[in-house]
């Protein structure tokens, strides 16, 4: 399976494959993404699916493509108890009634949150199966969108398997990478992208709130490149490496982040009663201990990054192999988005 991530600045791309009940990284990609202004032409799109199907030799495998937060939406509603399919032509028809806006020529796909019951809790459950409603996690897209996507797939030699929201990229991985965390803890998952920065809080297994902040990588490039004085790729390149200027010009720029997530959090813990015990920080900034070190002061939770390879076996080339450390939080959302098909 071939998990792509069409990221703002960079296309991150896994080629997954599973074998008795083990699963095996074969091949990684990071490519340049092409430069658009409005949308992503099937023409481009084809185009760059191309570099990424010859650079990770992926000729004829399916694959999975995570769509960026601009072009997917992912909520949770509460919907009446019905099969799935009647559930998308429900929101087809009305999208208004559960998602607060009209999204007309959309497609969704819907998911049950199954009710959480410990010992002890039979009439708890009785009654979560009398409720004529329950809960459900949508996500939708442009009908255009997806069909460019399938046809762009296909020419580009490969075979369209899944579209997801790459929101949902990081909670797979998670749950695979750290099973017992995810299923076991509260906890806050934080993915630093280009344009954008997600946050998935996990109670006890299950996805109970996700929260997008267009704060992100190249807001802190920009930023310190013009404090600074210096190019914009300059300022890339010492962003993460951080000498005490660099930090003290970047600090500023991450504050209004750290208080955009710390709210979420707040959020969630007045409404559930629950603290969150931790944060876990993926993505390219992920890698700088100075921006890890900021958030936690600005969260007032612990913060650390994860890997999200450590459930595979490694079949890499051994040049991949030497640098698959440094890369590993890039992949986070290919990674969720190759599992979800699997």
């Amino acid at each position: 399976m071939v998990g792509i991530d069409l990221g703002g600045r960079t296309t991150k791309a896994v080629l997954l494959q599973q074998r008795e009940g083990r699963y095996f990284l074969n091949r990684y990609a990071v490519l340049d993404a092409p430069i658009y202004e409005k949308s992503l032409s099937v023409e481009l799109l084809t185009e760059h699916l191309k570099a990424v199907c010859q650079a990770l030799d992926a000729k004829g495998n399916p694959a999975a493509i995570a769509v960026g937060v601009n072009h997917a939406l992912m909520r949770h509603v509460e919907m009446p108890r019905m099969p799935v399919g009647d559930m998308r032509m429900v929101l087809k028809n009305n999208s208004r009634n559960y998602l607060q806006e009209d999204l007309a020529n959309y497609v969704f796909d819907c998911f049950i949150v199954l009710q959480r019951t410990g010992p002890g809790t039979a009439e708890a459950g009785k009654v979560a199966t009398s409720n004529p409603k329950q809960k459900v996690l949508v996500a939708g897209a442009k009908k255009q969108l997806v069909e460019d996507f399938l046809i762009a797939t296909k020419a580009a030699g490969l075979v369209a398997d899944h579209i997801v929201p790459g929101l949902l990229g990081p909670v797979n991985a998670f749950e695979a990478a750290m099973p017992e965390v995810f299923s076991r803890s509260i906890v806050a998952l934080v993915d630093i992208g280009f344009k954008h920065t997600s946050i998935a809080i996990i109670a006890e297994g299950e996805l109970v709130l996700s929260r997008v902040v267009a704060i992100g990588g190249d807001r802190f490039s920009a930023g310190l490149a013009e404090s600074m004085g210096i190019s914009y790729a300059e300022a890339e390149g010492i962003k993460v490496g951080m000498a005490g200027e660099v930090q003290q010009a970047l600090e500023p720029l991450l504050t209004p982040l750290g208080r955009e997530l710390r709210a979420s959090i707040d959020f969630f813990e007045h409404q559930q009663d629950r603290p969150i015990m931790q944060v876990y920080v993926s993505g390219g900034s992920a890698k700088s201990e100075f921006i890890l070190q900021l958030l936690q002061n600005e969260l007032v939770v612990e913060c650390k990054t994860w890997m999200p390879t450590t459930f595979l076996q490694l079949m890499l080339p051994p040049a991949q192999m030497a640098e698959i450390d440094q890369i590993a939080p890039q992949l986070t959302t290919a990674l969720g988005a190759g599992l979800a098909a699997l």
